[in-house]
């Protein structure tokens, strides 16, 4: 059987980018603090918009963003955010603009009080990840909801339940692979159940990051 060949999540087929993302990145566990921070940040940049778009321009948020390093980007000033609203490559938003360098101070506010992300964020889910039960896709959960809440209070913008939800499904922390696709359960374990009154998400839905 080949790649192509392979049952997936439906979402993820029909354009290459998207399998290759899923394939590869979509659900497997990150636990590297400034990867998870990366990710976070290009899910708020997501919110209204297709997945697509921001998987497409990611290198270039990339080469905007001098490379997701938390610590540059926090020294960002007027003059960069104006460079940033010039830049065709990327989501040229001004709140979503000021989110990401805040929630860049935000995380290293975090880092020099000794609260490490990583733990920080997979707590929430009891260090292992949440299996979805592959049929009905959700778009929020208690645990999103109380990360979410802790993101807030730690001075995270954007960073409301649904995003944070899409970004634990990106991120590993919630395995929410279809029942048909391979790559269901292939790292990870059943954590905390999760609230069966949640209300499903439609099926345009786009994945987070």
């Amino acid at each position: 059987m080949t790649d192509g060949d392979r049952p997936r999540c439906r979402w993820a087929e029909g354009d290459a980018l998207l399998t290759a993302y899923h394939d590869a990145e979509w659900g497997a566990p990150e636990r590297d603090p400034r990867t998870l921070w990366e990710k976070l940040v290009l899910d708020g940049f997501q919110a209204g918009l297709a997945w697509i778009t921001i998987l497409r321009k990611r290198d270039a948020f990339r080469a905007a963003f001098a490379g997701f390093d938390p610590t540059r980007v926090a020294r960002f000033d007027d003059e960069d955010v104006e460079r940033l609203l010039r830049d065709a490559g990327i989501v040229r938003s001004r709140s979503k603009i000021d989110a990401a360098i805040g929630n860049a101070r935000a995380y290293l506010a975090m880092r020099d009080a000794g609260e490490d992300f990583t733990d920080f964020a997979w707590a929430f889910v009891n260090g292992a990840p949440v299996v979805g039960d592959g049929r009905k896709a959700l778009t929020r959960s208690p645990q999103s909801e109380a990360l979410s809440a802790a993101l807030k209070k730690r001075g995270f913008k954007f960073c409301g339940p649904v995003i944070v939800y899409a970004w634990m499904q990106a991120c590993g922390l919630v395995d929410d692979h279809e029942e048909r696709c391979f790559r269901r359960k292939q790292a990870g374990t059943r954590g905390p159940d999760r609230d069966k009154r949640i209300t499903p998400s439609n099926k345009r839905r786009s994945r987070g990051l």
